[in-house]
């Protein structure tokens, strides 16, 4: 991990893209600004592994579920003859 100190109003580039910015420090919480493009994802740590989750639970498929779509596919092939 890189570990830098910064000052309010002051910068860090990432690559030729991107500029995270100090806004603010108080009460214990920094106020970054971030630069990006817009087709680069930016989130917070706890809702990056909250997508990362449900993207896992998406995935997961069950015996039953894979038989039920194996079904609708024969039912439409045999709809189409």
């Amino acid at each position: 991990m890189l570990i830098l100190t910064r000052k309010i109003e002051e910068s860090i580039k990432i690559g030729d893209t991107i500029t995270i910015k100090v806004l603010s420090v108080a009460d214990g919480q920094v106020k970054i600004g971030i630069d990006a493009p817009r087709d680069l994802k930016v989130h917070r740590q706890e809702v990056y592994e909250e997508i990362q989750r449900q993207n896992i639970e998406a995935a997961k498929t069950s015996k039953s579920d894979v038989s039920s779509v194996a079904s609708l596919i024969k039912q439409r092939r045999t709809t189409k003859k």
